[in-house]
């Protein structure tokens, strides 16, 4: 390699594509050899600060490894590959350019959250070590940080309406960035080294559900499918505000989420408000600094995130993520508004099951919604509530979702599947359901509840139901 030969070492984290990446495309104008460098960061694989969940799932490692071997098939399409290492970055940076020697700069997008930025502090000070230029850019908004119509970011509106009438009056999005065909090649002597399997990142390869809603794969080129089918072969995006409360198959929502973050404005505020917040949208007491007397019931919570509460349209939501890494839309906030308002726990404990089993987890839009959801975030409302049972007649009147994923109830017909505590005992020994042995009895039910259970036939005058949390029955032969 000529003494005067540039090395740029692209560090690449949540931007696994080469389509629109600033990264690589000023590293091709500026570099003579490239870099493009994933590290599997140990400190990925620990476990959540508060309840001790695993921070990354098998279901999201699974479709992160599908796009790391989708993005080295594209770079080598383009002469060049990912080079990947196990290790952390700034640790794999400093030996990287101890053995290369040339290196002119380290390359990155930047980050908005704590773990994120210590990384980023950590990569300067090595580069700073070793007289290495960092070039870093700002590309994980559909609106940029520095066309904000807002300066500084601790003017951002905590009202998302406002937020959202301001960005579309008076900023614009930046167009896009071709990467070109052929990229500069990999510095020599670099070996590109072998992409892990889950079993040996000490996870199980969890088998795909046939019931998934989110049947895709991990990927730039799956992806762009995606895109073209929603926009082009089916026009679905034109549908979207009419499709996007669905709850089974492919075709309701974009399903956009795990590669780019859907809907893009909600994605753009809570990345706006991590930056303006800090560590604070970690904060039990949230951004408004409010003191609510939540509960840590682990008995409780293993009910609710083994779908086992006793309200259908809970588990039914529950069962689908644990055994998909995917959830709609509408049921993230059924089942995060039932943890927090009608159990009362500690909203973080959602939260970071949600870090564990989702395959579009996002910390910004993870906590941001957590926090809305709770209470204690950006919500002009106070008191914020769903209403499950009617909830689950609005968006599944016929019970086709709930009988997809709660099997034992399949013998309960129609918008009575919603609410089989109100049955009586007679159609409930005719549906085949044993409340307590097949399915539980509801851990909590809301009086609210109570005015859409009609009263017909089969239905019993005064529901089971009880108001407020009861003691936890999980020990079902329930499966799934």
């Amino acid at each position: 390699m000529s003494v005067s030969a540039r090395t740029a070492i692209c560090v690449l984290r949540c931007d696994l594509r080469a389509h629109d990446n600033q990264v690589l495309h000023w590293a091709q104008s500026n570099a003579d050899f490239v870099v493009p460098l994933y590290c599997f960061d140990p400190r990925h694989y620990l476990r959540t600060h508060c309840y001790g969940f695993l921070k990354t799932g098998p279901h999201r490692l699974r479709f992160l490894l599908e796009s790391l071997k989708d993005l080295r098939e594209t770079l080598k399409r383009k002469g060049s590959t990912l080079v990947v290492r196990k290790g952390k970055p700034e640790d794999v940076v400093r030996d990287l350019i101890t053995q290369l020697g040339s290196v002119s700069a380290v390359v990155f997008h930047e980050e908005a959250t704590q773990e994120e930025l210590d990384v980023e502090k950590e990569l300067r000070q090595v580069c700073s070590q070793h007289g290495v230029k960092i070039h870093t850019f700002w590309a994980s908004t559909l609106y940029h940080r520095d066309d904000l119509p807002f300066k500084p970011i601790a003017r951002l509106p905590d009202v998302y309406t406002r937020f959202r009438k301001a960005v579309e009056c008076e900023a614009k999005v930046r167009p896009t960035l071709r990467v070109a065909d052929q990229l500069q090649p990999l510095a020599p002597g670099v070996e590109e080294g072998c992409i892990p399997t889950v079993e040996d990142l000490g996870q199980k390869d969890p088998e795909t559900d046939p019931r998934t809603a989110f049947p895709g794969s991990g990927g730039e080129t799956q992806a762009l499918m995606r895109l073209q089918y929603c926009f082009w072969d089916t026009n679905l995006v034109a549908s979207y505000k009419e499709i996007r409360n669905g709850l089974v198959g492919m075709d309701y929502s974009t399903k956009f989420a795990p590669w780019v973050l859907f809907e893009l404005l909600w994605r753009d505020y809570f990345r706006f408000v991590a930056l303006k917040y800090g560590r604070r949208i970690f904060s039990l007491r949230g951004l408004q600094s409010k003191e609510v007397a939540w509960k840590k019931d682990l008995q409780l919570f293993d009910c609710w995130k083994e779908g086992k509460t006793g309200v259908p349209f809970v588990d039914a939501n529950m069962r689908e993520l644990a055994a998909t890494g995917f959830m709609s839309n509408r049921g993230r906030q059924n089942v995060a508004s039932f943890l927090t308002k009608d159990l009362g726990l500690d909203w973080r404990m959602g939260a970071e099951w949600f870090e564990y089993l989702l395959v579009d987890y996002d910390v910004c839009s993870n906590y941001g919604n957590w926090l809305y959801s709770a209470g204690v975030g950006n919500d002009p409302r106070d008191n914020r509530k769903f209403n499950m049972v009617k909830q689950g007649l609005d968006y599944d009147g016929n019970g086709d979702y709930v009988q997809l994923w709660v099997p034992e109830l399949q013998g309960i017909k129609g918008a009575d599947i919603h609410t089989p505590w109100a049955l009586s005992s007679a159609a409930l020994s005719q549906a085949g359901v044993t409340l307590g042995e097949t399915y539980p009895e509801p851990v909590v039910t809301a009086p609210e509840w109570s005015r859409y259970i009609n009263q017909r036939p089969g239905r019993s005058a005064h529901p089971r139901g009880r108001r407020g949390p009861a003691r936890p029955q999980c020990s079902t032969r329930t499966e799934g």
